[in-house]
């Protein structure tokens, strides 16, 4: 048996800056850490159409279903709603001058990106998510 065994989706992950940078890519860590953005057109989940589910690259909560993700022509993977809304909380964000609603991965922190009102129905809301904060489970093929 592990001595640290995985902990479930209803528990909160909790690492030291050391670990999240030891764990995350450069890029990963910047995004999910620090609130950065990655360009625009450049992730690798802002065109991808296959059938499944988006996690958080940093504790794999699963997050988005792709049958909820949609070309917004932002540059970035967009979805219309969370897999559920516990997945996700939402922080008033000012930063660079601008009111936005900030994404955070709900069990471990992590920035995912923001979410607009300007979306399709049924929910009218666009959760506009950096593609280096999720990673991807294709789904089964029957």
């Amino acid at each position: 048996m592990s001595q640290h065994p995985v902990p479930g989706p209803d528990v909160p992950v909790e690492k030291t800056e050391a670990e999240w940078r030891e764990q995350l890519s450069p890029e990963q860590y910047a995004i999910c850490r620090c609130s950065a953005t990655e360009r625009a057109f450049t992730g690798r989940f802002w065109n991808h159409k296959d059938a499944g589910t988006y996690t958080c690259v940093a504790c794999g909560e699963p997050l988005f279903a792709s049958d909820t993700k949609y070309d917004s022509g932002s540059g970035w993977p967009s979805y219309y709603q969370p897999i559920r809304p516990e997945a996700v909380s939402e922080h008033a964000d000012e930063s660079h001058g601008m009111r936005r609603i900030e994404v955070k991965c709900a069990r471990c922190q992590s920035h995912l990106g923001h979410v607009f009102p300007d979306g399709p129905r049924p929910t009218g809301l666009r959760y506009c998510i950096n593609s280096a904060s999720l990673d991807f489970e294709a789904k089964p093929e029957a």
